[in-house]
């Protein structure tokens, strides 16, 4: 990683790629609102990676922020640094999926790029981490990943959990307490059109998910049948 991206550089860019998916245009606001900063702030910082050389960002006034290929790919660099570390502290230190969101972001601007390949290799070269997100390969590709939030299902349908967002652990506990994990089959049973909430049964049990939850898991759909 490029040793003038300074650690907030690089939380930055990398919020800008999560928030955007890589290519919406994100506005300050939200900006802001991820990093817990005034938006004045979030301003000053966009222009600034707008004016590096090469540039980082396209920053429109009042439209919002986009990544520049320069900064995808050092979004992509810091990512990968992240989900490798939290599949290394789930898999060999014993953390619990709660855990290890803080402490990845603490070491992603730390290591070098030899450590990386190092855990990469110990791992298997895992394709996605604890929380069932896509990990970037070594050359900052960020592989497909088809899914679709729950809440946008309909009963009959009967769908795998593919992600979840891992930026709340009292939600990832909650969800851990559920049984609701990446790799977990889901039959939807019932909305209400009243709340849109979801009754979805989880192998003999059926759960009455709200939408703080079930915005917040993403899944694949299974062919019926």
């Amino acid at each position: 990683m490029s040793k003038t991206l300074t650690p907030s550089i690089q939380d930055y860019l990398k919020h800008i790629y999560d928030l955007g998916q890589g290519d919406r245009m994100v506005s300050t606001l939200e900006l802001a609102q991820r990093l817990n900063v005034a938006p004045a702030s979030v301003t000053g910082m966009v222009q600034k990676l707008a004016s590096a050389q090469p540039p980082l960002v396209i920053y429109k006034k009042h439209q919002g922020v986009t990544l520049t290929r320069a900064g995808r790919r050092a979004a992509l660099e810091v990512i990968r640094h992240h989900r490798l570390l939290e599949t290394y502290l789930v898999r060999f230190l014993g953390y619990r999926w709660d855990q290890v969101h803080e402490e990845a972001c603490r070491l992603e601007h730390a290591i070098s790029e030899e450590f990386e390949r190092r855990i990469a290799e110990a791992l298997g070269h895992p394709l996605r981490d604890p929380h069932g997100e896509p990990i970037p390969t070594a050359d900052l590709t960020m592989p497909k990943h088809p899914s679709t939030p729950l809440h946008t299902l309909r009963p009959g349908q009967r769908v795998v959990i593919r992600r979840v967002d891992a930026h709340d652990p009292d939600l990832l506990c909650h969800l851990a307490s559920l049984g609701l994990t990446p790799g977990v089959y889901l039959q939807i049973v019932h909305m209400s059109i009243f709340d849109h909430n979801l009754t979805v049964r989880v192998g003999r049990k059926s759960l009455v998910l709200g939408q703080a939850i079930t915005t917040r898991i993403f899944v694949e759909q299974l062919e019926s049948g």
